[in-house]
């Protein structure tokens, strides 16, 4: 199940902490790899919760094959997520305020799927064509719009 849904086990929908981390895939044409999640419709990058004595860069190379059949090579931290921005209810009306550590990735190997349980769609998007801003997941807006702006 995953250490996050045991403690929602015990804890309900009461705010957590969670540890996340997460991968900012870019591809050789300067595209972005997004996931329009199943649970609210966002488009989000492959990111999610960190099991115990998990590193975060485990947790993101991890989240990064189980969402997308990608197996990263490098992986270079490009952000922290943290504090009230990071507030999300999820539609299920469980509530987290992500601690998370984000990572670009440019080299890769395998062949992208899509891992239907979380994920409806995925595909690299052009960075002067994103999803609109209402399109896209709260929690991971403002690193996705920073794209555009060269501050990753």
């Amino acid at each position: 199940m995953g250490y996050i849904m045991d403690l929602r086990k015990e804890l309900g929908h009461r705010p957590i902490i969670m540890a996340a981390a997460g991968v900012i895939v870019i591809n050789d044409r300067n595209e972005v790899l997004l996931q329009k999640r199943a649970d609210n419709g966002f488009w989000g990058l492959p990111a999610g919760s960190m099991e115990l004595g998990e590193s975060f860069e485990e947790c993101a190379r991890r989240e990064l094959f189980e969402e997308t059949g990608l197996t990263a090579g490098k992986l270079e931290i490009c952000a922290t997520e943290s504090g009230k921005e990071t507030h999300y209810i999820y539609p299920n009306g469980d509530e987290v305020y992500a601690a998370a550590v984000m990572y670009i990735c440019r080299e890769w190997s395998g062949e992208m799927k899509v891992q239907e349980e979380e994920i409806t769609e995925q595909r690299f998007f052009d960075l002067n064509d994103l999803p609109s801003e209402e399109e896209l997941d709260p929690v991971n807006k403002p690193i996705i719009l920073s794209l555009q702006t060269g501050e990753y």
